[in-house]
This record gives C-alpha cells, sequence and structure tokens, in this order.
C-alpha cells in the first residue's frame, strides 16, 4: 500500500469540487419574472391586503402545505425568524423553561431567550446525534412548557418517545427540521410530527432561496400568532380585532417574493435532491462499515436520512490512536468537508455566564426569582466528548458531491486505517 500522504505519500482524494448549487433555469426564469412584474414585496404592516404577503409568498405557502399535507404553511427571512415566531405563538412566560438539544444550530435555543424564557439542555443520544429522550424526561419541571426538537444532520429524532412525553407532561413540540427536509420518519414527514416545525432555505441547504425558512402546523391559532409576530403583530392586532396579544411584538421577518419564486421551484426538486443525497450518504456508508473503531448513524426502514452531515464517531480507546491524529491525516490525503466538532450550545458564554438581557443575568434572575438551571461543561456529558474526543463529521452538503467522490473519500479513509500502527 502506498504511504500515508502525512508521510510523503500520494493523496487519496485530489478531485476538483464544485460547490453544491441547485439551480437551474428555472429559477432563473422565475426570478427574472418577478423583477419584471416590479412587485418584489407586497407586504404592509399593518391590517390591510398586504399583510399577508404578495402572490409569490401566497403560493409558495400553498404548495408548501400541500407537500407536506398540512393545513398551514408560514413563510419567513429564515428559520432562525420562524424559531422565533414559533416560540412566541406558544404562550411563553418570562421564566418558563423549554428543553432543547446542545446539538444543534445556536438559534434553537437563543429563540427561546429572545421571549425571556430559559433554555434547558437534554443530553443527546450518542450515536445519532439526536436529543436522548430519557434525558429529557430528567430535565422536565413545573416551568417546563415545550420541547425544541433538532432532527439534526438530516436523521429523524425519536419522535414516538418525544410524544409520549409530551402527552405526558402536556407539554409542546417545536421541530427544527433546518437540515431534514423531505425526510419520512414511521410514514410521516419530519416537521410535521410537533404543533410547529419549522425548515432552512438558507444556502447551503438541500434546497434554498439564499436565506429563507418555512414553519408549519396544523393549528389555525398557532398558524396566526405566528404570521402576527413575523409581520409587526404590535400594530396589526387591534385592526384585525386579536383580543390575545401577549407576546404580540413587531418583527419584520418576511419573504421577498422572488425568493418565493425560488422556494417555489426549488420544492419540486426537494425529493430528488433528498434521494441524491441519500444515495451517497449509504454508498459512503456502506464503505466504512468495515472500518473498526467508527460508527454511523444507523439508517432503517422507519427513519430516513437527508444527509445533511455525515456524522461519524470514533471509538479512540480500541483504536489507540487520537481524533486529532486521525483527523490530520484525513486531510492529508485529500477529504474535503471533514470538522472535528459541530457545536456544545451549552458552553458558550451566555450560558455558562447566564449573561443576556442587560448585565444583571435577566431571564435567569427575575426579580426576587432564581433559576436553578446549570449549563456548561457536566451537564450534557454525551454531547461534551463527543465534541472534545470523538465526533468526526463530513459535510455532504458544502459540494457537488457523486458516488464517485463518496468511493474516492472511503479510499482514503480505508488508507489510513490499514495505517494506524504508523498514527500511535
Amino acid at each position: 500500500m502506498e504511504p500515508l500522504a502525512l508521510f510523503g505519500g500520494p493523496t487519496s482524494f485530489n478531485r476538483e469540487l464544485s460547490p453544491y448549487n441547485p439551480y437551474g433555469e428555472e429559477e432563473v426564469a422565475a426570478a427574472s419574472a418577478v423583477i419584471r412584474s416590479g412587485c418584489l414585496s407586497s407586504f404592509i404592516g399593518a391590517w390591510a391586503e398586504g399583510f399577508y404577503g404578495g402572490p409569490q409568498v401566497r403560493a409558495f405557502e400553498a404548495e408548501w402545505a400541500e407537500y407536506f399535507g398540512v393545513k398551514h404553511a408560514v413563510s419567513v427571512n429564515s428559520l432562525t425568524s420562524g424559531l422565533i415566531c414559533a416560540v412566541g405563538a406558544l404562550n411563553i412566560e418570562p421564566g418558563d423553561e423549554i428543553i432543547v438539544s446542545p446539538w444543534t444550530m445556536s438559534a434553537s435555543a437563543t429563540s427561546i431567550l429572545i421571549w425571556n424564557a430559559i433554555p434547558v439542555f437534554a443530553d443527546i443520544d450518542p450515536i445519532t446525534f439526536n436529543l436522548n429522550p430519557q434525558a429529557v424526561r430528567q430535565k422536565i419541571t413545573t416551568r417546563t412548557r415545550a420541547i425544541m426538537v433538532p432532527s439534526i444532520f438530516g436523521y429523524g429524532a425519536d419522535f414516538i418517545e418525544l410524544k409520549k412525553i409530551a402527552v405526558e407532561f402536556n407539554l409542546k413540540i417545536i421541530e427544527d427540521a433546518a437540515q431534514s427536509p423531505g425526510v419520512n420518519y414511521e410514514g410521516k414527514w419530519v416537521g410535521t410530527w410537533g404543533d410547529i416545525g419549522g425548515f432552512s432555505l438558507n444556502y447551503h441547504k438541500h434546497i434554498h432561496t439564499g436565506e429563507g425558512g418555512i414553519c408549519v402546523t396544523n393549528d389555525d391559532v398557532l398558524a396566526e400568532r405566528m404570521r402576527l409576530i413575523r409581520n409587526h403583530a404590535e400594530s396589526v392586532v387591534e385592526r384585525k380585532g386579536e383580543t390575545q396579544i401577549n407576546n404580540m411584538l413587531g418583527f419584520n421577518f418576511r419573504l421577498g417574493e422572488i425568493e418565493a419564486a425560488l422556494g417555489r421551484c426549488q420544492l419540486k426538486k426537494l425529493s430528488s435532491k433528498v434521494q441524491d443525497r441519500f444515495v451517497m450518504g449509504q454508498h459512503l456508508q456502506r464503505l466504512l462499515a468495515d472500518l473498526p473503531g467508527l460508527a454511523t448513524t444507523p439508517v432503517t426502514g422507519n427513519n430516513g436520512h437527508a444527509y445533511y452531515v455525515f456524522g461519524m464517531v470514533l471509538d479512540t480507546a480500541l483504536l489507540k490512536v487520537s481524533r486529532a491524529k486521525i483527523f490530520e491525516a484525513l486531510k492529508a490525503e485529500g477529504v474535503p468537508s471533514l470538522a472535528t466538532a459541530y457545536v456544545n450550545v451549552h458552553r458558550l458564554p451566555m450560558y455558562t455566564q447566564k449573561i443576556a438581557y442587560g448585565t444583571q443575568h435577566f431571564p435567569w434572575v427575575i426579580g426576587d426569582v432564581t433559576s436553578t438551571v446549570e449549563y456548561g461543561s457536566g451537564t450534557c456529558p454525551v454531547a461534551e466528548q463527543l465534541q472534545d474526543e470523538r465526533y468526526l463529521g463530513f459535510a455532504i452538503c458544502q459540494y457537488d458531491f457523486t458516488v464517485e467522490d463518496m468511493s474516492a473519500i472511503a479510499a482514503a479513509f480505508h488508507k489510513v486505517w490499514a495505517q494506524l500502527e504508523l498514527l500511535r
């Protein structure tokens, strides 16, 4: 076998890659048509004809709702905005608690803080990277109002167990399906298991509008409250005749007509784009299956995978090689899009120091009431060990990879594993 590139041998992967781009001429035509129409947005922040947006926005929402089999779809300018709308729609009070994963984009948790509620981080499963239902159960208190459930990396969370917990404790579920569009879990779309689900449309997702997001729900009241929060609610509620005005704060989270037109084109491609990624992810998984000390998320018949990220877990005790050395060897072989860390949100300074609004620890301190929720190292040991020692991620979302690319990447892994002794 050729020497490792780390020690002067040839690289295993030297293909030229193009950034992932799901766009085609249909998107160019759709965007051009909107520009020629002169209507780039019809939103008005008042109770008037334009309150719900223009023709492209309304059509996009209707088509998204039909695709996912839900009553309502509410477009927003990002899923960060969408999650803020979702939390606010639930009648959250300052000091309330919402359980969330530490292994997610930071917006999952900050959308809770925006409403002066307290994010409570529950640990994750060491192989799926999703919320561990038993860890969620252990975090429930009298202040718990909801569970924020990311389906991370494109793999559906354990909604069967999480729904049982939600029913038992009368909790709402918000799904952060940013990375998991078009994934089927137990015969139902990820994003439609909760009271509200949200999808991201930013530039490196399976389908995208540059920036954007969309939330779905079957609840008429929640849908309308999200639409109000999206579009300057405080200026609208009186004329609209809304009497439930809690959390009706003014934001501009509106999606433009060009983005909506692009979203309509992209939605038609969702199934094929997810399937393409699934084929590549499964191919890579099969090729890596016989490598000792390397585990990947098992994909079963009842849970699909969108492979936004191909997550791996190293058994460094078995391998007797540190993650850092393995990462260095794989990078030298030319393997692109590798990362040794995702994020441990609960260890960010905002949480460890409990500093968000001002300097007096609000909302963890509200008047004479001080929250006892703990953050930092030791509170989510599985997520922390993955971050510090064992996680290895491959961002399939980054480039227009092919199955042949996956074979070349797998060959690099096999080359490194065959010479692990040299890395010890």
